[in-house]
């Protein structure tokens, strides 16, 4: 028989939620949804698992590697567990929402699930929350992306921003022009993603003005970052990359307030499946990025942008919450005592044992007041009555 130590051990890359952290996420949850709803964005709840060639149509396809399979007892068919919501709200835009007028805007919530974690998210299910915007390609909508995803981040608690930018879709249009494909061009995004100079210059070694190493060396705050990229000499469609982004910075900045904006022009790993201006959020000492987006194309082709809140992240951006509010309340002051206290903003613990100390009772349960002689009182001062929201 399985010992109590065995049954709560779990695979590497899952976790129970425990008390306050499963609430804590749920309030964080509808704080962002909220915020998402409030810009006009509707929430659709996909299924957890699909037909595996829905998982991996249009954006999908970068995350072929990241899906649990399972064969389907009834159909006989293979299923794939979500990696990603994404791919799932595009599906639902391009097929049940076909005939919606566009700009759609679709808002998600839910868990999913991966084959491995990374060295910064060694979690392989967590919460992912996110909105996406369908049918348009205007700068506007990239702007709308980045904005809605700081002011939710901000709404759900969140400080010390910062915004990066990234052009996934530069190397390779720079590269085609140079004349680097194929198995080349997979070990030049490779020597660029690790940072890696001495590589790249062994890979793009006949590149004239050395441009993708001055891309390297450009990466930093936007403004010197984008002056160092339009001082390379580029053909014209990499230059109308570089004056996007540059534009959508003047659009955004001035809402942003003081959240940092930087830019690396050739980050590519995580944004496989991005055509345009992508973006990170990250928290200042947080570990990984709370969230990602940015532009992509659906398997319609449709354009669309979008932004993802990684939960697991997030919530170690949040200050610690102190627990407040649960009073502890005897069986004999009634069930309708609650409800009132409820009404007030109190959350309640009933006790069963009217002999038991009330206090000593909260003390014992996690309550930081107790109910007694018609009040509320505080555990750290027994002469002061509450009464209110806490």
């Amino acid at each position: 028989m399985a010992s109590e130590t065995s049954k709560a051990l779990l695979p590497a890359g899952l976790a129970d939620d425990l008390p306050p952290d499963a609430d804590i996420e749920a309030e964080v949850i509808g704080a962002l949804m909220a915020t998402f709803r409030a810009h006009g964005y509707e929430r659709v709840k996909p299924p957890l698992i699909e037909f595996e060639e829905s998982l991996l149509g249009g954006p999908g396809a970068a995350l072929a590697q990241q899906i649990f399979r399972v064969m389907d007892p009834q159909s006989q068919r293979m299923l794939g567990v979500r990696a990603d919501m994404t791919v799932q709200v595009a599906r639902i835009a391009a097929t049940r929402l076909r005939q919606r007028a566009r700009p759609l805007r679709l808002s998600y919530s839910g868990q999913v699930l991966r084959t491995r974690g990374s060295q910064l998210r060694p979690e392989r299910q967590f919460s992912q929350a996110g909105f996406e915007l369908i049918g348009s390609a205007s700068l506007e909508a990239d702007v709308e992306a980045i904005l809605l995803a700081a002011e939710a981040l901000r709404g759900a608690g969140a400080t010390h921003l910062s915004i990066d930018l990234t052009l996934p879709h530069l190397v390779g249009v720079l590269a085609a022009d140079r004349g680097i494909v194929g198995p080349r061009l997979d070990q030049l995004r490779d020597a660029l993603d690790r940072k890696d100079a001495a590589a790249l210059a062994l890979v793009a070694k006949d590149d004239p003005d050395r441009a993708f190493g001055r891309l390297l060396e450009a990466a930093g705050p936007v403004d010197d970052a984008l002056a160092a990229i339009k001082a390379i000499a580029l053909p014209k469609e990499v230059s109308d990359i570089v004056d996007a982004a540059s534009a959508l910075v003047a659009l955004a900045r001035p809402h942003l307030g003081d959240l940092l904006l930087t830019l690396d022009p050739t980050e590519y790993r995580g944004f496989e499946y991005h055509t345009g201006i992508s973006f990170s959020v990250f928290a200042r000492g947080v570990r990984g990025e709370l969230g990602r987006g940015g532009r992509y194309v659906l398997e319609n082709g449709e354009p669309a942008t979008g932004f993802s809140v990684y939960l697991d992240s997030l919530r170690r951006a949040l200050p610690a919450r102190v627990s407040g509010g649960l009073v502890f309340v005897r069986a004999s002051a009634g069930f309708d005592r609650c409800q009132k206290l409820h009404a007030e903003g109190w959350r309640t613990v009933r006790g069963f044992d009217d002999a038991a100390d009330a206090k000593a009772e909260a003390a014992r349960l996690g309550c930081a007041h107790y109910f007694l002689d018609g009040s509320v009182h505080a555990l750290n001062d027994a002469g002061h009555k509450q009464s209110g929201k806490r």
